[in-house]
């Protein structure tokens, strides 16, 4: 490039840019053609005389969203900014996108079925959940849940009060989440009311789902489901988180010998027939849940606030390395 074609290129973009001019008044003023005004101004940011910065808050989560979809090839990953954010304003942030979400994939008449599973997390989902009439769906619990502990995060509660606010039916799953032995989990699922449900929530269209960490912060250890001996078994089963009460290793695969064979619901392997399989997860301590439940294909839809999706990228590319 020639001092004088640099000149140039400098000059228009001064006065494309800075001055506000169109490209139609650049060209009267230089006395050249709006063309030739185009090119230079695409040559100058081409050549980096030029550089567009765009200072928006959504450009760093939209840069998390893509490397975290890269890397698991997921359909969707929404970060919610949450950065600044008090710990309570933050929660009820990721559950309003989250329900905002859901509600715009409600829009396809062909969904009918929609199932959820249950926690702390998708339980504020359903109380920040707006109310829209959708009566063609049917709510469906994703796992049992029985008993008077924390019974406002049950799946059957949950389902119960979507409902409501979807204007639509449900189904209840009447069994435990966990049961104690294989053989009584054997019989349930033999009984029609059970066997039904869950054959019912095989054939959905939607699920929303949670990821746990079993080790920290576990709701299922708060609620009595497992306890110092099952966290035991589970280390040296090598788990490292679950989606609906389903624990699964490191490598995304499911864990052997494990309280798994005493859940009642939905199993991971019908959840991959799912067309669309939402997970709504909220907390840095869950980053190692979240990997292996995407290692193992069980979602393709991934909400998460803006605090642990930095760290899971972070995570993501120490795994590279």
């Amino acid at each position: 490039m020639t001092d004088e074609e640099r000149k140039f290129l400098l000059k228009i973009s001064r006065m494309y840019y800075l001055d506000e001019l169109t490209q139609a008044e650049i060209a009267k003023k230089v006395g050249v053609s709006r063309p030739i005004i185009s090119k230079g101004l695409q040559k100058a940011r081409n050549e980096g005389l030029v550089e567009i910065i765009i200072h928006d808050e959504a450009e760093h989560t939209i840069n998390l969203e893509q490397e975290i979809a890269n890397a698991f090839s997921l359909v969707d990953v929404i970060v919610v900014p949450t950065a600044e954010m008090p710990a309570e304003v933050a929660k009820n942030a990721l559950s309003k996108a989250a329900a905002a979400y859901v509600l715009k994939q409600l829009k396809d008449a062909s969904i009918t079925k929609l199932g959820i599973s249950w926690g702390t997390t998708l339980a504020n989902i359903v109380k920040e959940w707006p109310n829209e009439a959708h009566e063609q769906l049917k709510v469906i619990p994703l796992i049992g849940g029985m008993g008077s502990n924390r019974i406002e995060l049950h799946s059957n509660q949950l389902a119960y009060e979507l409902s409501k606010k979807l204007g639509c039916n449900c189904e209840s799953l009447y069994a435990p989440a966990i049961v104690e032995t294989e053989q009584f989990r054997e019989l349930l699922l033999q009984t029609p009311t059970v066997a039904d449900v869950l054959e019912e929530a095989k054939k959905i269209d939607l699920a929303i789902v949670g990821i746990g960490n079993p080790y920290v912060d576990s709701t299922m250890e708060e609620i009595g489901y497992i306890g110092a001996e099952e966290l035991k078994s589970l280390k040296a089963a090598g788990v490292v988180g679950d989606i609906n009460s389903c624990f699964v290793c490191e490598d995304g695969s499911i864990a052997k010998n494990t309280i798994n064979e005493r859940v009642i619901g939905v199993n991971v392997d019908d959840l991959k027939q799912v067309d669309k399989v939402i997970a709504v997860v909220q907390g840095v301590h869950k980053v190692d849940s979240i990997i292996a439940t995407l290692r193992g294909g069980y979602v393709d839809t991934l909400i998460t606030d803006e605090q642990t999706a930095a760290e899971l990228v972070h995570k993501i590319k120490g795994l590279v390395k």
